[in-house]
């Protein structure tokens, strides 16, 4: 029996059905500006050593800042963060502008108002399909108390916990 790919339209109609957390990827180019953008394909991968994935499309310009990035931050977001989210995932070059983030003495480019920010240095990375898996290893971060739920995405559409 032969086998084929579903078409993308019923792959993404399948994941799409389940939830994700939303992150926002951000890392400094060697000239030191930050670049960012959305992703909800961020997973833990090992407690020891302590590893995370996330997966980046080839044809982003995240990709080439990963692929040389010394360190990177994964920023989780909060309910309260949908439009830094929405802004992130546009592939506007202005996505910093007039937002609060800062970078800390090592190059790790942190936003406010993240619920936690995971800070990580590259362990490995591979080629799967259109995208690139980058592991980072989890060097340190932040839990911010009091700021509320997470953000999530499920079928196509922000929602918050209690709201599928």
């Amino acid at each position: 029996m032969a086998y084929h790919d579903v078409d993308p339209a019923q792959f993404r109609q399948l994941c799409g059905h389940f939830a994700t957390g939303v992150v926002i990827l951000t890392a400094g180019t060697r000239e030191g500006t930050p670049i960012g953008m959305t992703a909800n394909s961020f997973t833990s991968v090992s407690l020891s050593p302590p590893l995370v994935s996330i997966n980046v499309d080839r044809a982003s310009d995240m990709h080439p800042v990963m692929s040389e990035a010394q360190g990177f931050v994964i920023n989780i977001l909060g309910s309260h963060q949908e439009t830094l989210s929405r802004r992130f995932a546009d592939r506007s070059s202005q996505r910093f502008d007039g937002i609060g983030y800062r970078t800390d003495d090592h190059g790790f480019v942190l936003l406010d108002g993240a619920i936690a920010t995971i800070l990580c240095l590259p362990h490995s990375r591979f080629e799967a399909g259109d995208h690139t898996v980058f592991v980072g290893r989890v060097i340190g971060g932040s839990v911010t108390p009091g700021v509320g739920r997470p953000l999530l995405y499920y079928r196509g559409g922000y929602v918050t916990p209690g709201g599928l």
